[in-house]
């Protein structure tokens, strides 16, 4: 498959030197729907405004679809639409001229754009707002117009950061369909996010950065396997007294729920049959967390106490 984003050694050191980024190899293939995941401050955002020129890199070299920022920006660019998590567009504006102002940078002609805008703008729920101007939309609408602005040109890859917080369920899952449909139809879709079952539910492929170094970037199914442990909560037709014997970990949570620990290699069927034998019948189930937030939080974890068991191995050293 063709190779959409190819990171090699990238590095960012600011003035005062902070490494925000100590040498990132990443590579993004044609189609993929790819979550770049990380705590405040990993290096995310780093990453995005140097694809986005807004930061200029220390070391390492980028590729988008084989144009090198350094050496052919301007083909690079014309490849990635970035949509932000924060408005920064005229208030003023109404969405449709924001979108054909965007438009323009990048020549294309007015009836090809408008129309553009109003495909985007029907799929996005913007369609009755496009000739309002822009401070009387809502914070959901604002974050969607980004998203009619960024995908105007028709970019190749299109970056989207946090582009559901804040929303209610009803958008995020608007958000959703709208996001799969696009990747679908062959745009190849970064995303970063602090939902983690979004990324785990939408994402074929994972990268996680911590403290600007890169923890993970593999396939989502693969990464989940590593999870040995997750915690079904269970929903109860019958109000319950008291807990059945069970070999299962059980706990009550109350009358009507109970929470049961299960390794991957657990049979749900038997934990329900087991649970029948007792005359308790389960008519809903969900996951505690994702199990993507238990894999991510070991992650980090374990890249920290790394970074301590290093640094304390430097400080005995020059002690000695």
């Amino acid at each position: 498959m063709t190779v959409a984003l190819a990171i090699s050694g990238l590095q960012k050191t600011y003035a005062n030197g902070f490494r925000a980024l100590k040498g990132i190899d990443l590579e993004v293939r044609q189609g993929d729907f790819f979550a770049l995941l990380g705590p405040n401050g990993a290096g995310k955002s780093t990453v995005i405004r140097i694809l986005c020129s807004l930061t200029a890199k220390t070391a390492g070299s980028v590729r988008i679809f084989g144009a090198d920022i350094d050496r052919n920006f301007p083909l690079a660019k014309s490849f990635i639409g970035v949509a932000p998590q924060e408005f920064n567009a005229s208030l003023f504006e109404t969405p449709m001229q924001v979108v054909l102002n965007q438009a323009g940078y990048y020549g294309i002609r007015r009836p090809v754009a408008a129309a553009r805008a109003e495909e985007d703008f029907a799929r996005l729920g913007l369609w009755d707002k496009r000739n309002e101007q822009c401070r009387t939309l809502s914070g959901g609408m604002k974050r969607r117009l980004m998203i009619a602005r960024a995908l105007v040109h028709r970019p190749r890859i299109l970056i989207l950061d946090e582009p559901t917080a804040g929303l209610d369920v009803e958008l995020r899952r608007l958000m959703w369909r709208f996001m799969t449909d696009i990747n679908r139809r062959g745009t190849t879709l970064i995303l970063t996010t602090h939902y983690l079952e979004e990324a785990e539910s939408l994402c074929r492929s994972i990268a996680i950065i911590h403290r600007g170094e890169l923890v993970v970037n593999t396939a989502t199914r693969e990464l989940l396997g590593r999870v040995d442990l997750e915690t079904l909560v269970l929903e109860l037709a019958a109000p319950l007294d008291q807990l059945p014997p069970s070999r299962f970990r059980l706990r009550r949570v109350d009358a009507t729920t109970l929470e049961v620990d299960v390794r991957r290699e657990t049979l749900l069927n038997a934990v329900f049959a087991e649970l029948e034998q007792s005359a308790i019948r389960v008519i809903g189930m969900r996951n505690k967390t994702s199990r993507l937030e238990s894999l991510f939080m070991g992650l980090v974890q374990g890249n920290e106490d790394s970074t301590r068991a290093a640094a304390a191995a430097l400080s005995a050293a020059a002690g000695d």
